[in-house]
């Protein structure tokens, strides 16, 4: 009998790191995926506030809400066993004081069972990073396109390819990485600024849109299956195209439902 997985910690990704192994992340909004993705090997689940737009149809994450988010991330570790759960904090669930971030962050903690939690921004949430972390709240950065502030950012664009901003997010990133955060997510940020951030720290870089350099990388689960076939940017790549799988296979049904061909006798219960 072959013994289990060793399940993935926040030291564990820091060695990680160490020995140069690569970090797989996906976002992941309910238990079902969550065993899936667990099964496959996945190092951690990340249920992002991006579930608000890729489940619930809103047009941006900023109307995500704190009960939505344990909700969802308690379903996601019910179908975890080895992979590293991570609860994004919604918008204004942690800006407003650092008393209200740690109260919103642990009661995300404590009613999910998830292992760390995601907040965006740099050195203005440096010190909310530490006093989480201080009370035994692990943290995950991200920096470059942080979503929450897209409106602010002028729009879904890379962030870092003046001279200015790739010093401040270098800045940030130190910043986070000083003040307790066991990883950061690099958002939309230019391949090279990315790989230099990653060499300066010490804690793993996770990338979407931010090059090959980092410590690892994640993709929006239904965007990497082609189930949101509707969304495309340059760094999704398509893994499969489930979406015409889905589309087909109800058709399938509808049809066999309307001439009658299902169910038969092989579905039926004759007594």
């Amino acid at each position: 009998m072959s013994p289990e997985p060793k399940a993935i910690n926040v030291h564990e990704l820091l060695a990680m790191k160490e020995r140069g192994e690569r970090i797989v992340c996906l976002t992941c909004y309910d238990a079902l995926f969550a065993r899936l993705l667990d099964e496959s090997g996945v190092d951690i689940l990340l249920v992002g506030d991006s579930v608000n737009e890729v489940l619930a149809g809103a047009e941006s994450t900023l109307s995500a809400t704190l009960e939505q988010m344990i909700y969802h991330t308690r379903i996601v570790r019910r179908g975890t066993s080895r992979a590293l759960v991570v609860c994004d904090l919604p918008f204004l669930s942690y800006q407003i004081s650092r008393e209200e971030a740690i109260r919103n962050a642990g009661r995300a903690m404590a009613e999910t069972g998830c292992h760390a939690v995601k907040l965006e921004g740099g050195k203005p949430m440096a010190q909310t990073v530490r006093a989480l972390v201080d009370v035994g709240i692990p943290v995950m950065g991200h920096l470059g396109l942080t979503p929450q502030s897209v409106h602010a950012l002028g729009g879904h664009r890379v962030q870092g390819r003046d001279e200015k901003t790739a010093e401040r997010l270098k800045e940030d990133a130190k910043a986070l990485e000083d003040a307790g955060a066991f990883a950061i997510v690099l958002e939309l940020v230019p391949a090279p600024l990315a790989s230099q951030i990653t060499k300066s720290l010490t804690i793993p870089t996770i990338g979407i849109g931010a090059g090959p350099a980092c410590d690892g990388q994640v993709l929006v689960l239904h965007d990497m299956l082609g189930l949101n076939d509707k969304f495309a940017a340059k760094f999704v790549k398509r893994y499969a195209a489930l979406a015409e799988d889905v589309r087909e296979a109800v058709r399938l049904y509808a049809a066999e439902v309307r001439e009658g061909r299902y169910p038969g006798p092989e579905h039926s219960f004759p007594k």
